[in-house]
């Protein structure tokens, strides 16, 4: 019992001297880690902006990385277990998300009771979430629309209705369709890419993992239709063949694809024809059809994430507090400047999601991604998404060339999974 009293009155001594420590060390400034300045970037720039103006004595440094290099940095330190030359809030793409939190215990601040969870789109909440804890703040979606050439797809027959809450299998015979009567490809298309398979996965709500974080690619009807759907969309000769970011959307801004099926950050490179303004409009992505699946899906998204021993923890929750949960304005400015629809549900209305966009035909899109938003099935990405996304894509090539069977490429890619990641 006296030794129980001891450790407790060490563990409250050591408490009291890491606050004074942390408190004293504070300095009054928030450091951010992010990628992306047209985008990340530029709305962090925006968020600080706000915050300083209503906390003239905190300043917000904005330290602008490439991707791969804030992962490489926090990586490091975090592996050296110090907290030396660490962020107050560092952004981590929710692929990633479970693999820091998972790896590195202790190092990310529970938010659990800092903010109302309810307040954002739940798929987003379930990827920051570990033992029933939350420790991120969501930001931006990557909710799938299916965007596509109005003008095209009218040449071909297709009116509006035709295209909503269709299949797969019916936005490939659409697809022949459209070839066969305008010469346009429907998509570009890269069948070694996994962005449309993970699309296709989320659609039903189905992953590359079981509860316990295990490889279940083996028997998962989703991956097994989205196999098949992968080559039937490269024998039906629909899709454009790419071999890069560029090329891909190269065929969407001259004109050769009649379609993009990619996230809601793709409006900006659409937007980048502007010879092309008026001759888009938008759809839902289309679902599987052998599982259930919703015609709603997300491919990408990043979210921030607060640094646990920082010497600044709680003016960093209160800058999230104040403006990515709290003001509705901001979300407004950013999809009008940036083109982000944010994951935070009471600002998922207003004049910026209602204007119509001349560009789309005059419908108004953000309205309707921010309603498909809020139907995306939540999924545990785990910690080896792209260990898994390689995997399988490593077997791609060979089913479409009809050279391996579907059963075979995911018993090959299961294999190489578990092995790369023993």
């Amino acid at each position: 019992m006296k030794k129980t009293f001891v450790c407790l009155l060490v563990i409250a001594l050591f408490a009291t001297v890491f606050g004074a420590v942390s408190a004293e060390n504070s300095d009054g400034k928030i450091t951010v880690w992010a990628w992306d300045p047209s985008f990340n970037i530029a709305i962090m720039k925006e968020a600080a902006a706000r915050y300083e103006a209503i906390n003239p004595d905190v300043k917000i440094d904005i330290v602008e990385m490439a991707k791969a290099d804030v992962e490489q940095k926090l990586n490091t330190i975090l592996a050296a277990k110090t907290t030396e030359g660490l962020p107050e809030i560092v952004l981590i793409e929710d692929y990633n998300a479970q693999k820091y939190l998972q790896y590195y215990p202790g190092s990310f601040a529970d938010l659990t009771t800092k903010f109302n969870y309810d307040d954002f789109a739940a798929y987003k909440v379930g990827v920051m979430t570990l033992d029933g804890k939350v420790y991120g703040v969501p930001f931006d979606s990557g909710v799938v629309g299916f965007f596509y050439r109005s003008d095209i797809l009218a040449e071909a027959g297709f009116k509006a209705e035709d295209l909503k809450n269709i299949t797969w299998d019916r936005f490939i015979e659409i697809g022949k369709t459209v070839k066969e009567k305008t010469g346009k490809y429907m998509l570009g298309f890269q069948n070694t890419d996994g962005g449309i398979m993970r699309i296709m996965m989320q659609s039903a709500g189905k992953w590359y993992f079981d509860e316990e974080g295990k490889p279940a690619l083996i028997g998962n009807q989703a991956l097994v239709e989205a196999f098949e759907l992968y080559k039937k969309i490269v024998d039906s000769g629909i899709a454009k063949p790419t071999n890069n970011w560029n090329e891909w959307v190269g065929t969407i801004n001259t004109g050769e694809s009649a379609s993009v099926t990619s996230g809601v950050w793709i409006v900006g490179s659409i937007k980048a024809a502007k010879d092309q303004s008026g001759l888009w409009d938008v759809a839902p992505v289309p679902r599987l059809s052998t599982v259930d699946s919703k015609n709603a899906s997300n491919l990408g998204g990043s979210s921030w994430y607060i640094l646990d021993k920082s010497a600044d923890k709680d003016a960093a929750i209160d800058f999230m507090q104040k403006i990515y949960a709290g003001d509705k304005d901001f979300y407004q400015t950013i999809l009008i400047n940036n083109g982000a629809v944010g994951t935070y549900l009471p600002a998922a209305t207003g004049e910026a999601y209602s204007t119509p966009d001349e560009f789309f035909g005059g419908r108004a899109i953000y309205e309707d991604l921010s309603a498909w938003m809020k139907e995306i099935p939540p999924v545990d990405y785990g910690i080896y998404t792209y260990e898994a996304d390689a995997a399988i894509m490593a077997q791609m090539e060979a089913v479409c060339a009809g050279t391996m069977t579907i059963d075979d490429a995911i018993k090959a890619a299961e294999a190489q999974l578990e092995n790369q990641i023993q």
